[in-house]
């Protein structure tokens, strides 16, 4: 018995023995090699796997602009430093920019202004809610409201206002794109942080229908459109959209915009008075 047992130990332990240096001449020999410029990579980028590049995560980025060609300024969180420092890695050089993206949320129509045609009860989801009867809002183009930008925001950039609809903290948005994928009616862009001027509004219902859902829904008048001199705004499908490759921030179709379904934000946007008064004496 003793002999046995001996005898099957000794076996198992050579057959082990054959089988590891089998595997571990096979792992040799049938190796991928990986570049080393991939690891680079991927120690400048932040380890956030927000997916804002478009990629599964750091790690699929860094593949990506190692063998595919990525820009190497395709992370929203990174710096522009660690941006630089990747181009240093590839052999490659990027144009420097100033300008950052922040998410914007193109409604106006909180509590207040938009009107309700019923309860909602049920998945305290946008998407949800948009699927069981467009939610409770009687504008179908508007927010829902119900924070699935807030929740699928990984930088604690979003948080839904007291009027019921969601304010972007721009000092921490870091344009990763989240919220825009996850409003299922697409009022979330990425905008240029220097301008400050912005259609509230995602309506392309025509202006009685606007007027009786919402006090600050755009009634594609083209007011805005007449008085824009720089020709950064213009009125398609009843709905007002801002060129921001041309608008300056004037503020004058804001000024002009009967509805007020077009704000202008930030102290750095200064209108002159006489604006104001020249389209009110022109009107």
């Amino acid at each position: 018995m003793a002999n046995t047992v001996l005898v099957s130990l000794v076996s198992m332990g050579t057959m082990g023995a054959l089988f590891g240096a089998g595997l571990a001449w096979a792992s040799r020999k049938f190796a991928v090699e990986s570049d080393g410029r991939i690891d680079e990579v991927e120690e400048c980028l932040p380890g956030a796997n927000c997916g804002g590049c478009g990629y599964p995560g750091c790690r699929g980025f860094a593949e990506a602009i190692v063998t595919a060609g990525a820009p190497c300024d395709g992370c929203p969180v990174s710096s522009s430093a660690a941006a630089s420092r990747i181009a240093e890695i590839m052999g490659v050089t990027i144009e420097e920019s100033d300008e950052r993206l922040v998410a914007l949320v193109h409604c106006g129509g909180g509590h207040e202004e938009a009107k309700n045609r019923a309860d909602y009860i049920g998945i305290d989801d946008c998407r949800a809610a948009a699927i069981v009867g467009s939610g409770a809002k009687g504008c179908e183009y508007g927010c829902l409201g119900l924070a699935s930008c807030v929740k699928a925001c990984p930088f604690d950039a979003i948080a839904m206002g007291p009027n019921g609809l969601p304010v972007v903290d721009g000092a921490k948005c870091t344009a990763c794109g989240r919220c825009v994928v996850a409003c299922p009616r697409a009022l979330i862009s990425l905008v240029p942080s220097s301008k400050q001027v912005h259609v509230l509004c995602r309506s392309f219902g025509r202006g009685r229908e606007v007027r009786d859902n919402c006090t600050v829904g755009c009634i594609g008048c083209k007011a805005c459109e007449r008085v824009c001199e720089d020709d950064a705004i213009h009125v398609t499908d009843f709905l007002a959209e801002i060129d921001y490759t041309k608008c300056t921030n004037c503020g004058a179709c804001a000024a002009k915009c009967p509805t007020k379904a077009i704000i202008i934000e930030g102290a750095q946007v200064k209108v002159a008075d006489t604006v104001a008064a020249t389209l009110e004496a022109s009107s």
